[in-house]
């Protein structure tokens, strides 16, 4: 059984949702009745995804996707793919696909200053605009947007000028799109994670996790289902009057 019907009959589409935070809130939409549409670059952490997602409420369904989402011409063919495959359009997006390319400033190749931004910022940006303009084009109201940006964004993180650049730019567009998507009753909201228990968080050296750990007042880091939990929140009518917020969840860093 479903852990309630906060999103029964809705379609949602998460992106990143191979591993970590995408996958927990993949896990825990289709819990509360989404059909969910699990979008990542590799087929095989889709599989995984895929098979652990709960499909026992009527007309729910599940379905994987392949993409690049800082491809424009590849990010429009998924939108309507999902169409197609649940013969109606989506009205929940997650962006939670990202990458990092972690080097110190002065020594950042530009290549790898591009690349994050083009997946991280511009890949929300084309996920965004896709799925709007396909709810607008069919009339369909409802819809709630959630941005992951991170916690970076606002502290900053020796050796992530692109990294924390990029999540910035996820906060400030949110809120534009905010403003410019309100009138076709379209929510976009953004959340901020701390450090939380994930194959990115794995690179990260112990020493600078152990560094970490005082400056959080919980004590811990956060796991992915702490964040799925707030997207979830977004993603339902409990938030009805939330739109263009930021939202941290950091355990107090």
């Amino acid at each position: 059984m479903a852990a309630s019907n906060l999103l029964a009959g809705r379609v949602a589409i998460i992106t990143g949702g191979g591993s970590g935070i995408g996958r927990a809130t993949c896990q825990l939409f289709a819990k509360n009745g989404a059909s969910v549409a699990v979008v990542d670059r590799t087929q095989s952490s889709l599989d995984e995804t895929i098979a652990s997602l709960p499909s026992d409420i009527d007309n729910q369904s599940h379905e994987s996707f392949v993409a690049d989402v800082s491809d424009g011409g590849a990010v429009r063919d998924l939108v309507a793919g999902v169409a197609d495959a649940f013969r109606k359009p989506a009205t929940i997006l997650v962006n939670s696909a990202g990458i990092t390319r972690d080097q110190l400033m002065l020594k950042m190749k530009e290549e790898d200053f591009d690349e994050v931004i083009k997946v991280n910022l511009k890949g929300t940006f084309l996920m965004c605009q896709a799925v709007s303009q396909a709810m607008v084009k069919s009339k369909v109201t409802g819809g709630s947007f959630i941005n992951i940006s991170s916690v970076v964004a606002t502290m900053g993180n020796i050796g992530q000028a692109n990294y924390s650049a990029s999540k910035a730019g996820v906060i400030g567009m949110t809120k534009t799109m905010a403003q410019e998507l309100s009138r076709f009753e379209i929510r976009c909201n953004s959340v901020l994670p701390g450090f939380i228990t994930t194959p990115m968080t794995d690179k990260v050296p112990e020493k600078v996790i152990k560094m970490m750990l005082p400056m959080i007042p919980l004590g811990t880091l956060g796991e992915p289902n702490d964040i799925a939990e707030t997207c979830l929140f977004l993603a339902s009518n409990k938030s009805k009057y939330i739109t263009g917020a930021s939202i941290n969840v950091t355990g107090g860093l």
